[in-house]
């Protein structure tokens, strides 16, 4: 049953692009404006329409060039993502055939992507730009002088593929219209330059700003996604507030006019069958789900998924830091799950527990992504891995699962990847994988790892005070790893910069191990060693005879302290250099029954063999 509530009003963030500039710590980002109005055919699948675009350049630097992406390029027969679907070892099954073929190059030229400016102009005078793939090149009129605005005023014209991955038309849902990745969107300029990667089916980045879309579609046609609808009385299909009347269009077309505040895309997806729901949650945003009702399971589970998506909403903004828009949409579309600013495509819902769980991780991308705005082409681990832990934990509290120990199935990816012999280190970048099973494990699972892993050694509580704290430093920024190892110092007074290098730089493993168990009279020396290459903290569980326990723990010298609080008779540090490290405890061998290291299971050590030590089995 459709649901109708009050439209939330435009949300005023209060905080303009001259928090971008640069500031005493010497921080800076770069603003933009887009003003777009789109007029799309829903029958030749062909759009066109302008762009008014205002850039600010907040940094120290002249800008002579700038650079847009026309993602739709990307779905041509021969364009980047083809060839690299035709070569990579374990291409995306979404994006092949049966027999394991692209699907992208036998397309016609009635069911290709493609998007093209026909006229661009700097501040009124014409630029010089050339298409370079699904990247166009600009020579700008007149440089940007750093402090400066420039406006740029595009012409385009695209074409909407066939769904192939993510945005297109014509899901395997049968919904008409998924529209990411659609308009051209300018490319990031940070403190390391540009980043114009090409699009072959990885990851994004985009500039903070503000948007004003007008859209205009068929009248049939139900839209939903990123930003706030401003005529919502005139437009109706769900969105008029409680008892209006919304008057009969004449025409065969309606305009829809979005204002989306601080964020750096915008998504939307249209089809003539959605059904539009509406969910307030409470000290939250207004949840809008748009979907097909046609199948009935299908339908029975996107109405299931609702309030646990209000529940998930409330989970996040406690564990992370309040969601800051007042609108939030779960749209059916695109091809699996995919994030945009202020909402999210899912594909299917067939699967009540699938539905939930994409839910649950595209809903913590708003947080690891859309407002910690990391750079997901060269940080997807950031990205993915942050959003794979909270969300992970965050199933298991909201669906009840009740996992003793939820990330497992995050260690086990990663020993997989280990036992491949496949791994690269996480500051490879995402289109630079040599497959897509490393680049995967990688992102989602030893990302997820790093922050369970950093609960380990700073500790659980310390854990949870240094993501809010980076949530509320780095909140509509462009945060980087050193960022929220940072945090952890700041937080903690801990040295962690030997964590960051080995774990993502490297492809070093952890592996420690109970080396010997010696009896010295009334006493029991035991020696631990050192087998892998990355240092990490220990700690060590004895447990007695007569069922008393004891954790000893020892500090690797670097970190230069010690974990905080914790409930442990602490040993001297161990220096790195150090293989092995002893330790005496103050009882005869007797007395011991085992020997347990990570007793948590918290710390990623590659071989578990040699980490228990049994009485009953010497």
């Amino acid at each position: 049953m459709k649901k109708l509530l009050p439209f939330c009003a435009l949300l005023v963030l209060g905080i303009t692009s001259s928090l971008f500039a640069q500031n005493n710590t010497g921080y800076w980002q770069q603003h933009v404006d887009y003003t777009m109005d789109v007029s799309v055919d829903v029958k030749t699948y062909l759009f066109s329409g302008t762009q008014s675009l205002v850039y600010t350049n907040n940094s120290p630097d002249e800008i002579s060039k700038v650079y847009y992406h026309l993602y739709f390029n990307a779905f041509q027969p021969g364009s980047e993502m083809d060839a690299r679907l035709q070569s990579i070892k374990d291409p995306d099954g979404r994006m092949v055939t049966e027999e394991k073929t692209s699907r992208i190059a036998p397309l016609s030229d009635s069911e290709i992507g493609f998007l093209h400016a026909t006229s661009l102009k700097q501040d009124g005078k014409k630029v010089t730009f050339s298409e370079a793939g699904t990247v166009l090149e600009v020579q700008l009129a007149k440089p940007i002088a750093s402090g400066e605005k420039t406006t740029l005023e595009m012409v385009f014209k695209g074409q909407v593929p066939v769904q192939i991955r993510r945005s297109g038309r014509n899901s395997k849902d049968g919904i008409a219209l998924s529209m990411s990745q659609w308009y051209p969107k300018l490319a990031e300029y940070d403190f390391e330059g540009w980043h114009a990667d090409p699009y072959i089916a990885r990851e994004f980045q985009g500039v903070w700003g503000n948007f004003d879309v007008k859209l205009t579609i068929d009248k049939n046609y139900t839209v939903g996604g990123t930003g706030y609808l401003q005529n919502p009385n005139e437009i109706g299909h769900g969105y008029e507030s409680p008892g209006t009347k919304v008057k009969k269009h004449k025409g065969k077309t309606l305009t829809w006019h979005f204002k989306a505040p601080k964020v750096h895309d915008f998504m939307w997806a249209a089809d003539p069958d959605y059904i539009h729901d509406t969910l307030q949650v409470e000290n939250g945003p207004m949840l809008h789900f748009l979907y097909q009702g046609k199948d009935a399971e299908i339908k029975e589970n996107w109405e299931k998924v609702q309030p646990k998506a209000a529940e998930m909403m409330q989970y996040f903004s406690k564990n992370i830091g309040k969601y800051p828009y007042d609108q939030y949409s779960i749209i059916q579309g695109g091809d699996g799950g995919m994030e945009y600013a202020m909402s999210t495509l899912i594909a299917g819902g067939k699967k009540f527990g699938s539905l939930a769980g994409t839910t649950a991780h595209e809903m913590a991308h708003a947080w690891f992504q859309h407002i910690l705005a990391t750079n997901e082409a060269k940080h997807a681990w950031m990205d993915e891995g942050f959003t794979t832990y909270i969300s992970t934990l965050c199933m298991n509290e909201v669906m009840q699962q009740n996992k003793s120990f939820p990330l497992e199935r995050s260690y086990k990816g990663y020993y997989y990847l280990v036992k491949s012999g496949l791994e690269q280190p996480q500051t490879t970048h995402a289109d630079r994988f040599d497959s897509n099973m490393p680049y995967s494990i990688a992102a989602y699972s030893k990302g997820s790892i790093f922050l369970a892993q950093l609960g380990y050694i700073i500790g659980e509580e310390k854990l949870q005070e240094t993501i809010k704290k980076y949530y509320s430093d780095f909140k509509f920024k462009h945060p980087v790893p050193n960022d929220i190892k940072r945090t952890a110092e700041k937080v903690t007074g801990l040295e962690l910069d030997w964590y960051l290098t080995d774990w993502t730089q490297t492809t070093n493993t952890i592996d420690y191990g109970i080396k010997e168990v010696i009896a010295e009279g009334e006493k029991t020396k035991i020696t631990l060693e050192r087998i892998g290459l990355m240092p990490m903290p220990q700690e060590i569980l004895v447990t007695y005879t007569d069922g008393t326990k004891e954790t000893f723990y020892t500090a690797l010298r670097m970190m230069r302290s010690e974990k905080e609080g914790i409930q442990a008779t602490v040993l001297p540090d161990w220096p790195w250099a150090f293989s092995t490290y002893d330790f005496t405890i103050e009882k005869p061998i007797g007395k011991i029954q085992s020997i347990v290291l990570d007793h948590t299971n918290l710390m990623a050590d590659v071989d578990r063999s040699n980490n228990v030590w049994e009485l009953s089995a010497k």
